[in-house]
Parts: structure tokens; sequence; C-alpha cells
């Protein structure tokens, strides 16, 4: 049912209501059968082992398993066949997996909220309601389609209903569309057009809202699931997160791992099966012995710690993040918020203020800041010719109750004067009234000051003016006529600019006036006293935020509930809108085909009027674009969007509970150069991944290099499984872990953002990966064939061992570098890395020189120490020569 479509008469009839008694008990029953309570279905939370099963079938984590379950069965089939069982590795892998997947969960906490908060925000008040003829107070949760509602100012509204009466009656709607104004809404009026949005059904009140000024009688048209708040309750039940850029791109790299695996295993397979035919060895036990060291491969291929780090490592950089005032709810959003181009930012609280405010008055006939106010009779009209009040909330940020134009008008008397305008009112003699309506745009009070009566009017502008025949000067009081052009030349620039302008003027009168029907006469004939300039100020911070999202390639696009002009206004003064922007209203979207809105939707920066499902459907066509998008909000209406967007960020202070727990970063100062931070630390984030991988990968390639050329050549494998096992855990341990807390370099934010379609392994990445994984390798073998260091037979095998190990550790120092630049430039920046590198080394020495017993090894000597040390450091001078050779080709 629209109800803004119908009449009022047609609404009671359907609904079988009456506004003067109200529902009986037997309608109040039948109403709750028949349309449901005025609740929300509540989705079911995910259970520990849904929670559990999601953080296995991560694509790493699910080739884990596969390692695992491969290594188990291959150490049982050895044990029931007689030979010798080696489950180390096996254990060392599950510990990988368990370890990913506990601190996954734990940082996480994959509980959905978002639902529940719902309900939350809809706190349990009550609401005049007519029941069986009579004024009575209903619980939200009681009131059913149907019910007559009586609203006044203050009041929250918990149903959606269609307005029977309004008294100048102003709905503050921005928590559901978005507009920041106070809202005009009138009974009487007819809607036709069936596409009219959200913001401009005047004839209606919605759930959610509040009313800020005037009083009304509504009929309940909807409640719980099918109000607009049930609405986009239910688009946040039907919205999943996709799968993150790093989540994409880990898949992509897990299954590239997982060919190259399988490939070299069949392939060294199939070699030694040719070799034993050819020897004319081929039985079952041949067989499966070559069918287990080609499945040692696929173990070798795959870096087990890559989970673990990746999980750790966010982990703790969502700690320092939270230092900088941006909570992350989600893990992955730490790193993916790096990879963000595009961002969909709500205006009303994102990036302004939410909060009407002063910003210039007319005094005079000339303009002054607020606090250099002067005039009493401008200060007196600010506190006795309004109705709105202000209150301190629970936090000591100062809430306006009514209008908040009204609002910023009294804090700036108070700031002024020495009474506050609370003291003023009590102790003032009002007279008489005309109250604030929408159709006149005009107030006027009237005080009994010790006898001489004084009328105060204010109200728009233009209407204030059209009353005046005098004007206010530093020169004291003139004909208007003399000012008139100025003043209105001044007005047009203020309305231009899509700020609020409220006009002031006073008169006294005499006492023979009937306040009854002299209104007209009474505001004649005034002396205008000047006009203040309110506007929803924009964030000081935004503007430098915006700077440095455009120097890092992001683009900003504004979607907000406002209207065209304000929109516009606040988009030009940010610098987000250029002479090939397009600025459109929603109604506009809403009729493009996809096809349409995708060839346009680069040019699109500002959306007006938006509604949730426009939000929505912008951002699903952005990131089917192959773009990475973050959205901020802080309204009801931001919730679908944000949970929705790869990363959803929500304000901490000004948000609802629904924004927050739809979102995956929470800014704890809503300030939008935090989000700027926060995409610093993600691409920081991503690189120290990169840096991570780097190392990794280089690790593997030089062992599986080592292992299949050692095969393939005759000789036996040159590391024990015990051997393998501290190679796995110290090159996957704490080295690797210190490349994923890498300092967030500075100079990142100057970088274009990395594309969603690009492989987290970079062309440079690449080539320092095989250079060097070939290079360990070569010298690595050559060793083993040559024994060029001279190794006793006793100590060959430790030598090797030992080389490899400290090539590995060496070889940390390169990969902090992805591009060109020398390992000496940031040598000193990451003290935790040079800490454990000596830690480990010094590890390494104990087990080479101790560890007999365990690892096999003979103790080396001083001699051989240094052979083994000064070799594995020409990894460094072939990494700087590499450097310096692409630095050469690229000046060129």
């Amino acid at each position: 049912m629209n109800s803004y479509l119908d009449s009022q008469e047609k609404i009671i009839k359907e609904l079988g209501s009456n506004p003067e008694l109200g529902l009986n008990e037997q309608d109040v029953l039948e109403s709750r059968s028949l349309y449901g309570e005025n609740s929300f279905s509540k989705e079911k939370p995910l259970s520990l082992f849904i929670r559990i099963k999601k953080a296995l079938l991560e694509p790493m984590i699910f080739i884990l398993i596969i390692a695992a379950i491969i290594t188990i069965s291959v150490n049982i089939f050895k044990l029931f066949n007689g030979q010798h069982a080696e489950f180390v590795e096996s254990i060392g892998i599950l510990i990988a997996i368990t370890l990913s997947t506990s601190i996954t969960i734990i940082m996480e906490g994959r509980s959905k909220k978002a639902f529940e908060a719902l309900n939350k925000i809809k706190e349990n008040i009550a609401i005049k309601t007519y029941r069986n003829g009579v004024i009575t107070l209903v619980a939200q949760k009681d009131l059913v389609v149907g019910d007559i509602i009586l609203i006044e100012t203050g009041d929250k509204i918990p149903v959606d209903a269609r307005l029977l009466e309004s008294i100048n009656l102003q709905v503050d709607e921005s928590s559901l569309t978005g507009e920041s104004d106070p809202v005009d809404k009138k009974s009487d009026l007819i809607i036709e057009n069936e596409h009219t949005p959200l913001a401009e059904r005047y004839n209606m009140i919605y759930g959610g809202t509040f009313i800020s000024a005037g009083m009304g009688k509504a009929i309940v048209t909807q409640v719980g699931d099918s109000t607009e708040f049930g609405k986009i309750a239910d688009e946040l039940k039907k919205q999943d997160k996709t799968t993150t850029p790093l989540q994409e791109k880990l898949s992509k790299l897990g299954k590239a791992i997982s060919v190259i695996g399988i490939g070299l295993a069949t392939f060294i397979f199939l070699i030694q099966l040719i070799k034993l035919y050819l020897v004319g060895n081929i039985n079952f036990d041949t067989i499966s012995e070559t069918f287990i060291t080609s499945i040692v491969l696929i173990v070798a291929a795959v870096p087990e710690g890559l989970p673990t780090i990746v999980a750790a490592s966010l982990a703790i950089n969502i700690m320092k993040m939270a230092k900088e005032n941006a909570l992350v709810k989600n893990l992955v959003a730490s790193e993916t918020v790096g990879a963000v181009n595009i961002i969909c930012s709500d205006k009303t609280g994102t990036l302004t203020e939410n909060k009407m405010t002063v910003i210039k008055v007319f005094e005079n006939s000339n303009f002054i800041n607020p606090n250099d106010m002067k005039s009493d009779l401008l200060l007196r009209n600010f506190a006795l010719n309004t109705s709105a009040h202000l209150e301190l909330d629970k936090k000591g940020n100062m809430k306006f109750i009514g209008s908040p134009t009204e609002g910023a008008l009294l804090v700036v008397h108070d700031n002024v004067s020495n009474e506050t305008y609370s003291q003023i009112r009590k102790t003032s003699n009002i007279e008489h009234v005309y109250s604030f309506s929408s159709e006149q745009k005009k107030m006027t009070t009237i005080e009994n000051a010790d006898g001489k009566l004084i009328a105060f009017t204010k109200g728009s502008t233009e209407k204030i003016l059209s009353f005046c025949d005098k004007v206010m000067t530093k020169d004291g009081i003139m004909d208007i006529y003399e000012q008139i052009e100025y003043i209105e030349e001044q007005v047009h620039y203020f309305e231009s600019q899509a700020m609020r302008l409220i006009g002031f003027a006073h008169k006294e009168l005499s006492d023979k006036y009937n306040f009854d029907i002299d209104e007209n006469e009474i505001e004649s004939k005034m002396i205008f006293d000047g006009f203040v300039v309110i506007k929803d100020p924009i964030r000081k911070e935004v503007y430098g935020a915006i700077n440095s999202c455009r120097d890092a390639g992001i683009s900003v696009k504004m979607l907000t509930g406002d209207n065209l002009v304000t929109a516009k206004a606040i988009a030009s003064e940010l610098g987000i809108i250029d002479e090939n922007s397009l600025v459109l209203k929603a109604g506009i979207v809403e009729e493009m085909s996809d096809r349409e809105l995708e060839e346009k939707i680069d040019n699109i920066k500002v959306i007006a009027r938006s509604t949730p499902l426009v939000k929505l459907r912008i951002i699903n066509l952005l990131k089917k674009k192959g773009n990475v998008v973050a959205v901020t909000g802080d309204g009801i209406n931001d919730a679908p969007a944000l949970k929705s967007s790869d990363v959803g960020i929500a304000m901490g202070i000004t948000g609802t509970e629904v924004s927050k727990e739809a979102s995956d970063i929470v800014l704890l100062d809503d300030s939008f150069a935090t989000i700027v931070k926060a995409i610093h630390w993600g691409r920081g984030i991503y690189e120290n991944f990169q840096r991570f991988l780097q190392f990794q990968l280089a690790v593997n390639l030089s062992s599986v290099i080592v292992i299949v050329t050692t095969i393939l050549i005759g000789f036996k494998a040159p590391f024990t499984a015990v051997e393998i096992l501290w190679i796995n855990l110290i090159m996957d341990g704490p080295p690797a872990l210190t490349l994923g807390l890498e300092p967030i370099r500075g100079d990142l934010m100057k970088n274009k953002p990395t594309s969603r379609n690009s492989s987290i392994v970079t062309g440079t990445m690449l080539s320092n990966i095989v250079i060097t994984g070939l290079f360990m390798s070569f010298v690595i073998i050559l060793q083993e064939i040559y024994n060029f260091l001279g190794a006793s037979d006793a100590s060959k095998s430790t030598v090797v061992f030992t080389l490899f190990v400290l090539f590995q550790l060496i070889n940390a120092f390169n990969s902090r570098e992805l591009g060109n630049v020398s390992i000496l430039k940031h040598i000193g920046n990451n003290k935790t890395m040079l800490l454990v590198f000596l830690g480990t080394f010094i590890l390494q020495f104990i087990i080479t020189q101790f560890g007999a017993s365990s690892f096999g090894t003979v103790p080396l000597g001083l001699n051989m120490w240094l052979k083994l040390i000064v070799t594995s450091l020409s990894i460094v001078v072939l990494g700087e020569l590499v450097k310096f050779i692409r630095t050469r080709i690229n000046n060129k």
C-alpha cells in the first residue's frame, strides 16, 4: 500500500479505523493478526561451527588442509608398511591451520549484530494513541496498523504513518533520508506521482525520525518489517559481504601455487618412474617411495606460514589503527581499505557536522562574526521569539530540542549574552505569540517590557524585508530603500551558496492593538534588524582529506539524501566536482538502464535525494567495473550500502547503531581525515604482505629447486625431515612476521591505488623471487656437488643445511624493498627485524653446534662459519646489483 498516494478518507476506511475514537481491543487483535507486530523478525546468528567452517575455507587455509591430509595419509601408509613414518611436518601444518583460524575468529568475532541493533535503536518508547475513544500511552511494540497517534515536538516516531492533521509540523529525517534540514509536513497534501522519493513524501511520517517542531495526528499504515526502517533491515539480512581484493588475490596465488606444485610433483614422479623402468626396478615399494617423494614437493611449494602471518599481522595492525581512531571490526578490512580507489560518502554527519551553526551575522548593515554581536534587539529576538531548547547529552555534547535552526540561534545567544536564553524567558512577560507556520514562513512574539510592547519577528529574509520600511545601521535607523539593494544582493549571494538565511525585525507597539485580528498591522512598518547566515558546516579536516584522496588517485563521490542545490554547493566547495562532473537527482538515476548508468558512472560525482536502493545499485555497479569501493555513513539509510561495500566506514560518535554494526571500520573521532590515515595504513599492510611473499616464495622456490635437482642428478635429499620442519618454522615464523610489521612508509599516499584485478605478486617481485631463488639454489647445489667450501665428509650435510638457512635469513633484507631502492636506505627502520634476525642467527648457531641428537648436525669451526656468512652475504650483493642495473635501464 502506497499510503502517500491515497486520501485520508480512503486509508481510514481501508484500515477500519476511526480518527476520533481509534481502535478497540478487538480491532487491535485483528490488525496484529493481519499486519503483524511492530518488531523486526530476527536473523539467526552464525554458530561457532559455521564461523570456523568459513575461516577454514579461506583459500590458503584450504590448501594447507589438503597438504595436511596428503602428508598424514602418506605417513600412515608408511607406518602400515613397516617404513619409517615422520609426522613432524604434518603437525607443523596443523599448527599453522589452527593458529590462523583461531586468530581470525578471535579478532573478528564474526557475530552479525546489525539486525539486533535495529531493535536497540527503537527504544521501548511510548506514544499518545487513541484506544477505545481515550487518549492513552501505548508502547511502540504494541502499536498496530490503524492506530491513531498524536505527535508533538521531541517525539521519536516508531512506525510509518499517514498524517491526518498537522500544525507547523517539522520532522528531522536525517537518519533515514540524509536530509540535513527539518522537513515541513502537510497533512492535506495530495501526492499523485508514485515515484515521489521518500524525502519528498510530505504527508507521511516514518519510523526512526524525530518531530523537531509542531504537532499532528496520524494513522499508522505500516509496522515492523513493512516500515521503511524494516525494509532496510531486510536488505541487511539479504546482503552478504563479497570477497575482498586480498582474499581474491590470495585465492589466485593459492591456485597458482597448487598448479605449480602438482605440476612439479607429477613431473618428478614421471621422471623417476622412467628411471626405475630403465633400470628394471619397478615394483610396489619403489613406486610408493617415488610417489611419497613427489608429494613432499607439493608440501615444500606451499608457504605454510602465509595464513598465520596474514592473520597475525592484521591483528597487530588493527590494534595500531585503533590508536589512530579507526576501530576495525572485520580483520581483512584493515588491508582492504588500502586498495580503495572510490569513496562513496554521505554528506550529513560525514562531510558536514550535522549541526546547524550560525556562521555570519548581518548586524547594523555590516557582517560580523557571531561572537562579536552587540545588538540587544537581535539577541532578545533569538531568546524570546523561538520555541527550541538546548540540553547536554550524556557525553556533554549540546543537543537541540526542536528546530535545529532555532537551536543554532540559542547557542549564539548564550555564547554572547550575560544571561542564558532560559533565564530571559523566565523573567520576560510575553503578551502574545504568532506561531511559526511553513506557509507564512515567520514567527512573531510580543513582549511587555516594563509597560512597553515590542513585537519581535523572525522568518525568511525576503518575508521579513517585506514587513519593513526602516533598517537599523551603525549610524542609527534609516529608510530601508537606501539599503534594500545592497541587502538583497547579499541575501541572493548566500542563498546561491545553499545557506539558510533568517531575517529579524522589531516594532514598538501601542496598547490599542487587538492581537486576535491585527496580526497583519502589527507585522508592518517594522525596523529590519539584520539576518543570520546558517549552514551545516563542513568538518575542518575534510578539505585536506579530500585533497589527500585526490593525490592518492582516490575518487570521492557524494551520495546524499539532501537536496540538489545543497549537495552541489558542498561538493563544489570541497572540490569534488569540476566542469566534467555529473550532479544528478536519484530519480534520474533510477530511470537509467544499467548500461546507460555504467557509461556515465565514472563522471557521476553527486547524487542528491539518494535512497538506500540507489546507493546499493551505484556501489554494486562500481564493484562490477573492478573498483574497490569504500562507503562512509552515519544514518539508518546508509546501512545497506555500508554492508554491501568492500569497506563500510561508520561514524562512531554521531552514527546510528545500525550503521556501526553494518560497517567494517568505525571512526572513533568521526573524522573524514581518519579515513585517509586508514587508507595509508591499509596500503602499508598490503605492501608488508608483498614483502612477506617475496621472501617466502624465494624460500619455497629455492627449496623446491634444490630438492628436484638433487633427486634428478641422483643425490639423496639434502635435508632431513626435522631440518625441513626447522626451515619451515624459522622461515615462516619470526623473520617473516617482522616483514609483516615493517613500519608504514610515508610516501605511500603518493602512489595510485592497487587495482582489484592486479596480482599480489608484481612483475618486479617475481623477477626478484626468481633471481634470488635461482642464485641460492645454484650455490647450494654447487656446494652439494663440488663442496667448494671445503667441508669435511662428516659436516657436508650440516654445511648445506646451515648455508640454506643463512641464505634465507639474509635474503629477508632484500625482501624489505619491493622496488629498486637500496636496502641501506631503510636498514634501521625495522628494529624488531634486526633483533629477530640476530636471535634467529643465534638459534641456528646453537642447533648447528649442539643439536646433534635432534638434528644430526656436527659442530662447525670458526673458519667455516666465516665462509658460510660471507657466502650467504653474496645474496645482498646480487640484490643490489640487480637494482642498480634496473635503475640504469629505467633511466635511459
